[in-house]
């Protein structure tokens, strides 16, 4: 099968830790490889960020990125892509008219938005499109506010793409009732979650060492959603109960000192941290490529995963395959994934003290922390491998071909000429 990945934002080549680049990157690139490796051929459409890129690179045998130019080739925040959209359509439409796809699989709204105008172009030969989400503009602005700085045209345009696509494979349970108050049938829906890469991601290798008796370790981009200044109150709020012995080490965000020193959300936890008193408690690591991750993840004796709200969540399934308790926020894809007192703990958003209580039950209790690590390890296995992932997405390609290949095209109307 000819496999069209639309990433509109989130190339599966970019760095990741920074303010765009994240868990799509990551889900991309490594869904991709996966459907390679069952035989299929990837091709993997994203916006050219940098003049001095390839038009193509093969990331692995099977999967092929394919840099468009769609607005100026450089970084821009995807909040401000939109406008770009229709260029990202007249690239890939071109390619396809080379290279026509069997099935076409777009991530983030925006990507959706691209891939529904190239499939409804003129001369396009009909084929199935499917959508993730990844996250969701409804949710976004109930947790941000006016904090959210999408466009305008998301709050419409999104669910009109989860319309008018041929099927929405959502990566958790909570994602679906979501989809429902969008007016999206049920019926419309694979439940598909993310993977972790079990032959990088164990529990067996190399632990960076520590700094303190106890590591606390937060892993994601540096964002506020993320809630990592919640880790950092929960440190001050350990040290009034006399757990004062811990380092909490922050991955992501810019890299190298010069980079962070530079990165707002770094500088606020920084400031935070001073007034709390915990300033020699906190490291900012800064980004990490995905090889040096799980050494600092078995280095932990927990991970924090606790943000305002999480479409899905890779870290979670990272630490838990590195046999790492996480304490997560019962919010989105976690509660999905980390299973309470299974193999973490939940704790609820946005809850600095829950989260202090949670890290200082599994500080005094190594058998519970072992406990959950092995569990956590047994579930990552048997249910998050990115094999077992790429088969169930397989199945929703052939379920939505099944129900009637290119369905968008039909008698469809011109998102891109809507948006813009």
């Amino acid at each position: 099968m000819r496999i069209s990945m639309v990433s509109e934002h989130a190339s599966p080549l970019a760095a990741l830790g920074g303010v765009d680049a994240g868990g799509q990157n990551v889900h991309v690139a490594a869904l991709s490889a996966a459907l390679a490796r069952r035989g299929h051929s990837v091709s993997v459409y994203t916006r050219r960020d940098d003049p001095l890129l390839p038009a193509r690179v093969t990331m692995r045998p099977g999967v092929e990125v394919v840099h468009i130019n769609a607005g100026p080739p450089e970084p821009v925040s995807k909040d401000q892509l939109l406008p770009f959209m229709g260029q990202l359509a007249d690239g890939i439409s071109a390619d396809w008219a080379e290279n026509p796809p069997d099935v076409v699989h777009a991530h983030f709204w925006m990507s959706g938005v691209a891939a529904l105008d190239a499939a409804r172009r003129p001369g396009s030969c009909p084929v199935s499109v499917l959508q993730t989400f990844h996250a969701l503009g409804t949710v976004k602005r109930r947790h941000q506010g006016a904090q959210d700085t999408s466009p305008a045209q998301r709050a419409w345009l999104e669910p009109s793409v989860g319309r008018d696509v041929d099927r929405i494979i959502a990566t958790c349970s909570d994602e679906v009732f979501e989809l429902a108050a969008m007016g999206i049938p049920r019926g419309n829906v694979s439940i598909v979650p993310c993977g972790v890469d079990l032959g990088l991601f164990t529990a067996d290798g190399e632990a960076e060492p520590r700094g303190r008796t106890h590591r606390i370790v937060t892993l994601g981009r540096l964002v506020p959603r993320k809630g990592i200044d919640l880790a950092v109150r929960a440190v001050r709020l350990l040290k009034d109960q006399g757990i004062d012995d811990v380092e909490l080490l922050v991955v992501g965000g810019a890299a190298g000192a010069a980079g962070l020193a530079a990165d707002p959300e770094a500088q606020r936890l920084r400031g935070l941290a001073r007034e709390l008193a915990v300033a020699d408690q906190l490291v900012l690591r800064g980004q990490l490529s995905q090889e040096h991750i799980p050494p600092v993840l078995r280095s932990a004796d927990v991970v924090i995963c606790a943000p305002w709200y999480e479409p899905f969540g890779i870290v979670p399934l990272e630490a838990m395959a590195c046999g790492v308790p996480v304490v997560a926020a019962s919010v989105g894809g976690l509660i999905d994934t980390v299973v309470d007192r299974k193999t973490g703990l939940h704790v609820p958003p946005r809850d600095p003290q829950a989260v202090a209580d949670a890290v200082a039950e599994l500080l005094d209790n190594p058998q519970l922390r072992m406990e959950l690590g092995r569990a956590g390890q047994q579930r990552v296995a048997t249910r998050y491998s990115w094999d077992r992932v790429a088969a169930d997405t397989e199945k929703a390609y052939h379920l939505a071909i099944s129900q009637g290949a290119g369905s968008v095209t039909a008698g469809a109307r011109q998102l891109e000429g809507e948006a813009l």
